[in-house]
């Protein structure tokens, strides 16, 4: 049952936006959903990801680690070899063992968790991560009293929502949007924008439904709301960088009797926050190895700096490193010899991006809208309080030069705390990962009968009898595996996260169970049948 130790969680996750909501002071916004959300509880306008695309940034969150250091930073890895001959995709990354989902703690507690339904982690998600990953998951599929962590995605407003189809026209009005200084201002890219506004209001309306549920279900007061995106907006010079467009996000929370209604925090919050704060909450005690932290609850902590990267892009390496504050942004830039635009066929085909290539090819770009053709700089220092587009680099004003050196520093030891794979090439990380090209597999689970009556250990897999009780201890020699098992037979069945030896009942059970650690393949599932009297258990293959 959620307990005030114990709460629901629900987190609501859109796709590829920047805080264009009427409760940020957007008056074009449509999302009287997301403003009610926000009416009730607080507002975190200084929220960023950890990257200004999607996979790196959402690997981040699943797991509490930044994309740099356990190797999901390039994106994607899911690339074919027939369309990508020269990259080590296709792969499933292989973070180091101790790596897992973050609700796997939460599962451990005995929450029901569900996800519905995208994952885009960079691996495959285990089986153990979810008790539901599809397009059904839901918290009213939980038992009875059960605390539950549930996640939405809609993905309405993802960056190829902005592609122009015959089958929808516009409700806003192109003339009312406005675009950043440095875009070109056309017809094709104004009705561009406002086809993301039309978008924010259909993601809205489902973050309506979800609210009403809630209500609904009598949930509304015991479970706090989480609205975020992945990443910044899905524009040229938003997505894929680590300017503010790119990685500032829309951060709502609401969390009766804790946040003020109609509340805003200026604290700032990384996503790689989101999940020790959720363990946080939930009492539930987050490993050391995480390298997120909590920005609310009673083990809150107060950030001084937010970090983000870019590193690969579908079929191009770059490698930028962000540092930000409340006030500056300094990014180092480790490729300055490539232009802004290598050549991306995906972003190439937003409209924005082909008037902005159109019209320099004619030689009609101006003033701002020139900076993504320019030379890249090395380094590029902005005050972001004065501004917000960042276009005017201040690394080489000496007046800032104190500035400089302090984000400088800030940025070296970031790297030197938690590591830096952007520095090996993706070619040998694989490699290592994938001895000889192919993927390791997780070793199959053993299961071992301990009689609870003298403690004497049975070997696994072999007959034998024993006094009442039985206990079962499921076991895996692949480091950092985690273990599924259940006692249900036929395909639709839902897997437990095994972390303690299962107590038998009297009567006859078959176990099934399967291993998996996070970029290994599954293992394969072994079962068992046992039979348990009031003398003795039997154990037969």
């Amino acid at each position: 049952m959620s307990t005030p130790d114990r709460p629901n969680i629900l987190w609501i996750s859109l796709e590829d936006t920047t805080p264009r909501f009427g409760c940020y002071g957007d008056l074009i916004a449509r999302t009287p959903n997301i403003d009610r959300l926000a009416a009730g509880g607080c507002r975190f306008p200084n929220a960023f990801s950890t990257a200004g695309v999607c996979a790196p940034s959402r690997s981040a969150i699943i797991t509490g680690m930044y994309q740099t250091s356990i190797g999901t930073h390039h994106h994607r890895t899911t690339h074919t070899h027939e369309s990508t001959p020269n990259l080590p995709t296709p792969y499933s990354v292989v973070p180091p063992p101790y790596v897992k989902t973050f609700t796997e703690y939460l599962r451990g507690v005995g929450y029901y968790c569900t996800n519905n339904s995208k994952t885009d982690y960079q691996f495959t998600p285990p089986i153990t991560a979810w008790d539901d990953n599809s397009n059904q998951g839901h918290w009213r599929n939980r038992a009875e009293g059960q605390p539950f962590f549930s996640v939405f995605n809609p993905i309405i407003t993802h960056e190829s929502g902005m592609w122009e189809k015959e089958d929808r026209p516009l409700t806003t009005n192109p003339d009312d949007v406005e675009l950043p200084p440095y875009l070109p201002d056309t017809p094709k890219a104004r009705a561009a924008l406002a086809r993301q506004y039309d978008n924010l209001a259909t993601a809205d309306a489902r973050v309506g439904e979800l609210l009403d549920q809630l209500e609904e279900d009598g949930l509304a007061d015991n479970t706090i709301v989480f609205l975020w995106s992945d990443h910044g907006e899905g524009l040229p010079r938003g997505k894929r960088w680590p300017y503010d467009a790119g990685i500032r996000i829309p951060l709502i929370v609401r969390w009766h009797e804790e946040l003020n209604p109609g509340s805003e925090s200026d604290q700032l919050v990384s996503l790689i926050d989101l999940g020790p704060t959720v363990l946080s909450l939930c009492g539930v005690q987050a490993p050391q190895h995480l390298q997120g932290q909590p920005f609310l609850g009673p083990q809150k902590v107060e950030r001084e700096y937010i970090f983000a990267t870019r590193d690969r892009l579908d079929l191009s390496y770059h490698m930028l490193r962000a540092v930000r504050d409340k006030r500056y942004k300094y990014i180092k830039n480790y490729y300055p010899e490539n232009p802004y635009l290598l050549w991306d066929p995906y972003r190439n085909s937003h409209p924005v991006m082909q008037e902005m290539w159109r019209l320099h090819a004619e030689g009609k770009l101006e003033g701002d809208q020139l900076v993504m053709f320019q030379s890249p700089c090395p380094e590029e220092l902005y005050d972001v309080e004065n501004d917000k587009y960042e276009l005017n680099n201040l690394a080489e004003n000496a007046a800032h030069a104190n500035v400089l050196k302090r984000m400088r520093e800030a940025l070296t030891a970031w790297q030197s705390e938690f590591g830096d794979m952007g520095n090996i090439s993706e070619k040998e990380m694989v490699a290592k990962w994938y001895p000889n090209g192919t993927q390791p597999q997780t070793a199959s689970p053993l299961f071992i009968p301990i009689n609870a009556s003298n403690s004497g250990v049975e070997p696994a897999h072999e007959d034998g009898e024993w006094d009442a009780p039985l206990l079962l201890q499921l076991y895996c020699s692949t480091q950092g595996a985690s273990i599924a098992y259940t006692t249900e037979q036929g395909e639709d069945i839902r897997w437990q996260l095994y972390t303690e030896p299962l107590r038998l009942p009297k009567g006859e059970t078959v176990i099934r169970a399967k291993a998996i650690r996070i970029g290994y393949k599954e293992s394969d599932e072994k079962s068992l049948k046992f039979t348990v009297s009031d003398n003795y258990s039997k154990t037969r293959k």
